[in-house]
C-alpha cells in the first residue's frame, strides 16, 4: 500500500477555497518515502484529534499552517538504543571542563573567528591609506566593533614587539578591537607568522637587537607594547632580547618623536632638557666646591683627619669629583646655580637623570628654590641616591624631593636655581674593591657625565612586560631576571612614560574570571592568564595612574599571615569595567 504526503497550501490559497466553499487545503499524492509528513494549520487542530480520526477544519479560520512532523511507530530495541546514543552524546569527560584545555580552545576558536571576520571587506596589508580609513570607518565606527572602541583610539598606532608570543597575539586583537592602528615587528614574515596575525596588520620586519632595523617600524608610532622574550636559554640570546633590545627600541623611539618634532619647527614632548653636560674643561664653569659640618664638636674635631675635595676635568676626558671626609658631622658638595634656556622651566618636566660613575658611594642631591632676585628666601629640598661601581643612570622624580625643614612646602620645580650634590660619611654601604678589599666608607669618587631633566607627560609611552621570576627554571632564572631588569633599567632612564608590567607564571585560560592582584615589592606567588596581561597592557596606554610605574599582578589568592598589604581589585569581564584606575592609584609611581 502506498504511503502519501500531505502537503499544505499557502494561506491565500487556503482563503481562496474557503470562498468557493471547497476545503480542499489538503491533497493527498502517492509517494514511495517511508515516513509520513503532516503539514497541519495550527488553528484546525483539536485537541481530540487522534490517531484514524481526521476532523476537517473550519472555513472562518485562516492562520498560518504550522508544520508537524510525525514518524512510523518505532520497535522498542530502537527506542533503547536511541536513548543509549542520547546519553553518549550528553556524556561529559575531564578534558571539557579542564580550564586549560578551556582557554585553548577558546583561543583557538576565537583566532579562526577573527581569521574569517578580518577577511570580509579583503582587508590586506597592501590596502591604500585611504581604503583603509574607509573600511576602519565601515568596521569599527560604525560596523559590529564600534562598542568597542575607546576614545582617543583612532588617531593612535601602537607597535606592538613579540606579536607572536601568547600575550601578543591577544594584545594585537585587544587593540584592533578598540580602533587602534597596529603595526607588528617580526624577525621573519613566513606563512606560519602571517596565519597567526589579523590581515589588517601593518607588518614590520627587524630585530630588536639591530638598531638600524627599527626605524621603520618606529615611524609613525605613537606607543609601543614590548611582549618580546627571549626564547633560549643562552646568556647572549637574554641581553640581545630582553636588555639592548628594550635600549634599542627606546633610543630609536626617542630619535623618531626628535625627528618628528624638527621638522614641526619644535622640541619633542619627550626629549630631556639638558642641565650640564661634562665634555670639556669648561663645563666645569660655575660648578663650586664647598665643605661644612652639621654640628661643631671641639674635643673631637682634634683628632679627626680633617676632610678635602676636588673637582677637576682628567686627560682621559672625565670630570672626576673626589675627596675624604674624617671630620665627625662634615661632609663636601658640589654646587652651581643654573641657567636655563630662555622660556624653559622645570615644572615643564618630571625629575632629573644624571649619568654618573664611580666607586658605589650614596650621595645627596639637594634643590634650592625661591626667588632668585632674593636668596634669603629659598628652601633646600633632598633626595638621597645611590650609585654602583662603575657607570649608571639615576632617575630622581621631583615627587621624591623632601623639605629640609618639615614646615615647608612641598617642592615647586618652577622656582628651582641652585643644584648640589653632597657628599657624606654617614649611611654608606661597605663597597668592597677591586682586590676584595673593603673601601673607606670616608672617601669617594665620582665621575659626572651629564645631569639632565626628565619631560613630563600624562600617559604611557611604552609598555613593558616583563616578569618575577616564577615559573622560570631554577636553573635559569638568575640569568633572565638580571636580562629582565637591566631593560627596565633601560626604560626608566629612556625619558620616556613606562608601564612595567611583572606577571605571574602565565596561564592558558580565559580571562576576567578573578579578581586581580596588584603589588609592588616581589611578594606575589600566584600565575595570571595571557588575556588578563593583555587587557592590562591596553588599559595601561591611556590611563595617568599608570604612567611611570612597575607593578607585579597575578590572581587573587589568600596571604601569609603577616604579609596582607595588596590591593584586591575585582576585574570583572566587561569592557566598561575601569579596574586599572582605583590599583595603581595607590601604588608608588617612578619606581
Amino acid at each position: 500500500m502506498g504511503v502519501a504526503t500531505a502537503t499544505a497550501m499557502t494561506p491565500s490559497t487556503s482563503v481562496s477555497n474557503s470562498v468557493n466553499s471547497s476545503p480542499n487545503w489538503l491533497k493527498w499524492q502517492p509517494s514511495p518515502c517511508q515516513r509520513t509528513t503532516f503539514f497541519i494549520p495550527r488553528a484546525a487542530a483539536s485537541p481530540n484529534t487522534g490517531e484514524g480520526h481526521k476532523k476537517k477544519p473550519k472555513t472562518n479560520k485562516t492562520s498560518s499552517p504550522t508544520p508537524i512532523t510525525t514518524t512510523e511507530s518505532t520497535t522498542p530495541q530502537q527506542q533503547q538504543q536511541q536513548e543509549e546514543e542520547q546519553q553518549q552524546q550528553v556524556s561529559l569527560s575531564l578534558d571539557d571542563v579542564n580550564p586549560v584545555g578551556l582557554g585553548r580552545k577558546s583561543r583557538q576558536i576565537f583566532d579562526e573567528v577573527w581569521r574569517k571576520f578580518s577577511g570580509l571587506g579583503q582587508i590586506s596589508r597592501t590596502t591604500r591609506a585611504d581604503d583603509r580609513e574607509a573600511l576602519d570607518a565601515l568596521l569599527i565606527r560604525e560596523g559590529p566593533m564600534c562598542e568597542f572602541a575607546i576614545p582617543g583610539a583612532q588617531n593612535t598606532t601602537v607597535l606592538v614587539v613579540g606579536a607572536t608570543s601568547r600575550i601578543g597575539r591577544i594584545v594585537i586583537r585587544k587593540l584592533m578591537l578598540r580602533g587602534y592602528t597596529v603595526k607588528a615587528l617580526v624577525r621573519k614574515a613566513d606563512q606560519e607568522v602571517l596565519d597567526m596575525l589579523p590581515r589588517s596588520v601593518e607588518i614590520v620586519i627587524g630585530d630588536v637587537g639591530e638598531p638600524s632595523s627599527l626605524q621603520a617600524a618606529v615611524e609613525g608610532c605613537n606607543k609601543i607594547i614590548y611582549c618580546a622574550t627571549a626564547r633560549s636559554t643562552i646568556t647572549g640570546d637574554l641581553y640581545r632580547v630582553d636588555h639592548q633590545g628594550v635600549l634599542n627600541l627606546t633610543k630609536a623611539f626617542q630619535d623618531y618623536n626628535n625627528k618628528l618634532a624638527q621638522t614641526r619647527a619644535g622640541k619633542s614632548s619627550k626629549s630631556k632638557l639638558l642641565l650640564a653636560k661634562f665634555k670639556s674643561e669648561d663645563s666645569l664653569n660655575g660648578w663650586e666646591v664647598r665643605q661644612g659640618t652639621y654640628f661643631q664638636d671641639v674635643i673631637a674635631s682634634k683628632y679627626d683627619g680633617g676632610m678635602d675635595a676636588k673637582f677637576e676635568y682628567t686627560e682621559t676626558g672625565e670630570a672626576f669629583f673626589s675627596g675624604y671626609v674624617f671630620t665627625r658631622g662634615g661632609y663636601v658638595e658640589l654646587s652651581k646655580k643654573l641657567s636655563l634656556p630662555l622660556g624653559c622651566t622645570l615644572d615643564r618636566y618630571e625629575g632629573l637623570v644624571l649619568s654618573l660613575g664611580g666607586n658605589g658611594r650614596s650621595y645627596v642631591v639637594i634643590l634650592e628654590a625661591g626667588p632668585s632676585a632674593d636668596t634669603t628666601q629659598s628652601k633646600l629640598y633632598f633626595a638621597r641616591i645611590n650609585t654602583k661601581v662603575g657607570f649608571c643612570r639615576v632617575r630622581v622624580p621631583f615627587s621624591a624631593f623632601r623639605p629640609v625643614k618639615p614646615d615647608d612646602p612641598p617642592l615647586d620645580p618652577f622656582l628651582v636655581h641652585t643644584l648640589t650634590i653632597r657628599f657624606e660619611p654617614r649611611r654608606q654601604r661597605p663597597v668592597e674593591g677591586s682586590a676584595g678589599m673593603k673601601q673607606d666608607p670616608r672617601s669617594f669618587k665620582l665621575i659626572l657625565e651629564y645631569i639632565k631633566a626628565m619631560p613630563t607627560g600624562q600617559e604611557t609611552d611604552f609598555v613593558l612586560v616583563s616578569c618575577t621570576g616564577l615559573g622560570v627554571e631554577p636553573n635559569r632564572r638568575e640569568q633572565v631576571l638580571k636580562a629582565k631588569r637591566s631593560g627596565e633599567d633601560s626604560l626608566r632612564r629612556s625619558g620616556l612614560g613606562y608601564t612595567i608590567i611583572r606577571p605571574g607564571p602565565l596561564k592558558e585560560e580565559p580571562g576576567g574570571q578573578c579578581a586581580l592582584i596588584f603589588d609592588q615589592g616581589n611578594r606575589i606567588s600566584q600565575g595570571i592568564s595571557c588575556a588578563d596581561v593583555a587587557d592590562i597592557c591596553v588599559k595601561a596606554l591611556h590611563d595617568s595612574t599608570a604612567r611611570n610605574k612597575s607593578f607585579d599582578v597575578c590572581h587573587e589568592y589568600v596571604a601569609e599571615q603577616g604579609r596582607e598589604l595588596y590591593e584586591l581589585v575585582a576585574h570583572l569581564p566587561d569592557k566598561a569595567n575601569n579596574y586599572l584606575t582605583p590599583a595603581l592609584s595607590v601604588l608608588e609611581k617612578n619606581t
